[in-house]
């Protein structure tokens, strides 16, 4: 049937998400996914939204996600109409390139980085240009100024995935400040971890939009619930291509567990904290066998053996139903993308490892 299709289709090349394996008790290490519950509230909350018959569901939701973009807002101590909100983060980003990124001037982007930005180029007919990161899987802030190189906007994850590297809060400054006349979104879907949040900034700079999910610190990623926090004009132009798009992006449900998400800073904190410290253990177990890694502000590790080749070991692991991700592209096809799980997890993995790589 393919002689029906569109050339956009053609020329796509879909992003393949990390497998989700249907086994009773996989070591599931693969897609950044929190080990641990959401908070307790969000349960309570779905339970309050449904009632006892379920008789919300026969009403459409909120468009306009009020009471979350509320909550949202006053968590992060910005105005409601500086919040966006959509079906997930990758959701989010989708708007944000029709809306924000598709200009006569190429878009820049790391050349190792989240595979959706290339699709999503692709999809909407985006030109761009990815710009190599350093030896160190590092972002060269002087490489996207506008001096240096004109562009179209500029997106890149901070920290970056799949290596896990953040650039501190004073750097992206300064490429949002370089770049006056073109948009720059910061993806940071992982920023709970150990980054700087650059939300602190969407009051000095118009053109700076951030994104978030819920999916990874707040454990949410069945749910599908991403944000974007900038200027009003900003959020106003994913508006409009939203409500082009799909007017109700969001269920009740979804709306109702990100809302109480939120409102429990203290289990965000605390699972946070636990993940971070099982980060570090890891890293160092993995040392300890002769890995080298990335120094990480994510909640997984990319770590590479100088004796052992990455697809291999990943398959072996495989075996034993322990999933990590392993990507066949230029500079990182030696590299394992590692997620952090509960350190019971991350001890079967560096057990599996002891025998696989001596």
């Amino acid at each position: 049937m393919s002689r029906f299709w569109s050339d956009i289709v053609r020329r796509l090349v879909p992003y393949v998400p990390g497998e989700q394996p249907a086994l009773a008790k996989p070591v599931k290490l693969n897609t950044n996914e929190n080990p641990y519950a959401p908070s307790p509230r969000v349960l309570d909350a779905i339970r309050a939204e449904l009632g006892e018959h379920g008789e919300s569901l026969r009403r459409y939701p909120d468009p306009l996600a009020k009471g979350l973009r509320a909550a949202v807002a006053a968590h992060h101590g910005i105005r409601a109409d500086q919040v966006f909100v959509g079906n997930g983060s990758d959701e989010v980003l989708a708007h944000a390139f029709q809306a924000l990124l598709k200009h006569e001037k190429p878009i820049l982007f790391p050349d190792i980085t989240y595979s959706f930005y290339p699709t999503y180029a692709r999809l909407y007919d985006v030109e761009y240009r990815t710009v190599p990161l350093d030896e160190q899987f590092a972002i060269r802030v002087d490489d996207y100024l506008a001096a240096n190189a004109p562009n179209g906007g500029v997106i890149f994850p901070n920290p970056n995935a799949p290596t896990g590297h953040a650039l501190p809060l004073a750097e992206v400054e300064r490429l949002v400040a370089g770049n006056p006349d073109s948009v720059v979104i910061v993806d940071e879907a992982y920023v709970d971890f150990g980054a700087q949040s650059a939300i602190a900034l969407i009051d000095r700079y118009p053109n700076l939009l951030v994104v978030h999910t819920t999916s990874k610190s707040r454990s949410l990623a069945g749910m599908r619930v991403g944000f974007a926090f900038g200027h009003a004009d900003l959020i106003d132009a994913l508006n409009r291509v939203k409500d082009s798009f799909n007017s109700y992006p969001l269920d009740r449900l979804a709306q109702a567990a990100a809302t109480a998400a939120y409102e429990d800073a203290d289990w965000l904190a605390s699972t946070s904290a636990r993940v971070i410290a099982s980060r570090e253990r890891l890293t160092a177990a993995l040392a300890a066998v002769g890995f080298n890694v990335v120094p990480s502000a994510a909640n997984f590790v990319f770590a590479t053996h100088p004796a052992h080749d990455a697809a291999a070991i990943s398959a072996k692991l495989r075996e034993q139903e322990i999933f990590v991700r392993h990507f066949n592209a230029p500079r990182v096809n030696q590299h394992l993308r590692i997620s952090i799980g509960t350190d019971a997890e991350c001890d079967t993995l560096v057990a599996a490892l002891k025998g696989i790589v001596g």
